[in-house]
């Protein structure tokens, strides 16, 4: 009775029926649109959050300095290095939607026995928000190309063991190729840039045809944004003075950098952390790859320790442009007969020698030099020579006396040398006279008999005779011979008195 009675009330007041299911209908609608807004309010705001599990996997020899790198991208001053596989990050805040999250910097060591830690820092899941730092050190140039064939082909064969299903892939690669392909410079108007589209589409076609890629240009895709950072660049000036390089040196370099670069469709960028240069300018970078961060830094080629080459901006003929510089090297020289290592100086360790003592030392020294003959002027000389004073001159002569002190010659005495150059002093006329005198051989001066007992000053007639006989005419052909030199000098000496003029006076 109680569905009749309701049924029947119901249908004998149709207007009261009608109001009221609008206004149950309107109180529905008005509950759904709440919950859609709420619904969408919460979707985009989740959208325009951050992505969380981005990845920058770094790789490169020891000491290039891959550690220090991303210490100064998270902005740490003291880090410690470690083995193996290293993990830190760097913060990234969006200022628009005030989010802030974190990127994951994972860098593997330089020893390729620990490649296979690569499974730690990137899965199948993650390659897709992966970027890869191949890092080189500037400060040894000679190894920066061996070094990044080696690490590409490491990273290659880890994505090749990764098993990714091929349209997966390939839908990859084409992103990258597309990012390369739509590369215009900050404040070029696509529309009329001939480099990457058809200037003939009209604005209105967003179906605008990219050019084809040269015929080195992303020939070893890998799918993933690649990086070449090269550090220690403020080695440059070292490298000028030290080992003699030259700006074509620096070119040279640089080209088959660039070269690689355009084979992985990387970005090129120098820097230091000495000098703190280009960091944030790869900081920016690395974030615009990941994150899809606005990006208006445009290349920079003209410095050579901060070079900047972003992705898609380099081709062949602006890497010809460096052939311009090189005056000695060419182009199609290889890297390793240009930028060869310096000869490694070996250090020798001598043995070490103790000094003697000073006494011993001057005890050898003193029986060395009783060894060997006296030596003055440069020639042997006989002291019975020379008179009591030294002098070579003969003293002054009177009477007996004059004879005794000149006549007397030892047997074993040594004559003068009369070949010795001694120009036209008297040192060389005294030479000659003595030596004229010398060669004759003379008995005692007492043989005749001595100076009178009572101290006369008369020399005996046999003595004055045999003086006369022996020595006089000898004399007197010296002294003609001297006398006859015309570059005798003014001061020759006194002619000896003969003893018949002494007997005379």
């Amino acid at each position: 009775m109680a569905a009749v009675a309701r049924s029947a009330s119901t249908s004998s007041n149709p207007a009261v029926n009608t109001a009221g299911s609008e206004t149950h209908n309107g109180g529905e609608e008005d509950g759904q649109n709440l919950w859609s807004s709420i619904l969408s309010e919460v979707s985009t705001h989740s959208r325009s959050k951050l992505p969380s599990g981005k990845n920058v996997l770094v790789m490169g020899e020891d000491g290039a300095g891959k550690t220090t790198l991303i210490a100064k991208l998270q902005g740490i001053e003291e880090y410690m290095k470690g083995r193996g596989l290293e993990y830190l990050y760097f913060s990234v805040h969006d200022e628009d939607i005030d989010d802030l999250t974190r990127c994951n910097a994972w860098i593997l060591d330089g020893d390729l026995y620990h490649k296979g830690l690569q499974k730690f820092a990137v899965s199948t899941d993650s390659l897709s928000d992966t970027v890869v730092l191949f890092v080189v050190d500037m400060s040894r140039p000679w190894t920066s190309l061996d070094s990044l064939q080696k690490w590409a082909s490491v990273i290659r064969e880890y994505i090749d063991k990764l098993k990714i299903p091929p349209e997966v892939m390939k839908e990859m690669e084409q992103k990258l190729v597309k990012q390369f392909q739509e590369y215009a410079d900050p404040g070029a108007d696509l529309t009329v840039s001939p480099q990457r589209r058809n200037p003939s589409v009209p604005d209105g076609d967003d179906e605008s045809i990219v050019l084809p890629l040269g015929e080195n240009t992303l020939t070893h895709n890998l799918g993933v944004p690649v990086i070449v950072v090269c550090t220690k660049c403020d080695a440059i000036s070292s490298l000028e003075k030290e080992h003699d390089y030259k700006d074509e040196h620096f070119d040279f370099i640089q080209l088959h950098i660039r070269r690689f670069c355009l084979q992985y469709g990387a970005a090129l960028i120098y820097t230091s952390m000495k000098e703190n240069k280009n960091l944030d300018l790869l900081y920016k970078y690395i974030v615009h790859r990941l994150y899809g961060f606005p990006f208006n830094s445009p290349a920079q080629i003209v410095e050579k320790d901060a070079v900047f080459i972003p992705a898609g901006w380099d081709n062949e003929k602006k890497i010809a442009i460096l052939h311009e510089n090189f005056q000695s090297l060419k182009a199609e020289d290889n890297f390793e007969d240009i930028i060869v290592k310096p000869p490694v100086r070996k250090f020798v360790h001598e043995k070490e020698i103790a000094a003697e003592d000073d006494q011993v030392f001057l005890i050898k020294l003193q029986s060395l030099l009783a060894k060997q003959p006296p030596v003055a002027a440069g020639r042997p000389v006989d002291a019975t020579n020379r008179g009591p004073g030294g002098s070579p001159r003969t003293p002054v002569r009177s009477g007996s006396s004059n004879v005794a002190s000149v006549m007397p010659v030892a047997a074993n005495a040594k004559k003068i040398d009369p070949n010795m150059k001694a120009g036209t002093t008297s040192e060389g006329v005294l030479a000659n006279f003595f030596n004229s005198l010398l060669s004759k051989k003379t008995g005692s001066p007492g043989a005749g008999g001595g100076s009178p007992a009572g101290g006369g000053s008369c020399v005996p007639g046999s003595a004055k005779k045999s003086v006369q006989k022996l020595g006089l005419t000898d004399v007197q052909a010296e002294l003609d011979r001297i006398s006859s030199k015309p570059d005798t000098e003014a001061s020759s000496p006194a002619t000896p008195t003969s003893p018949a003029e002494d007997d005379e006076s």
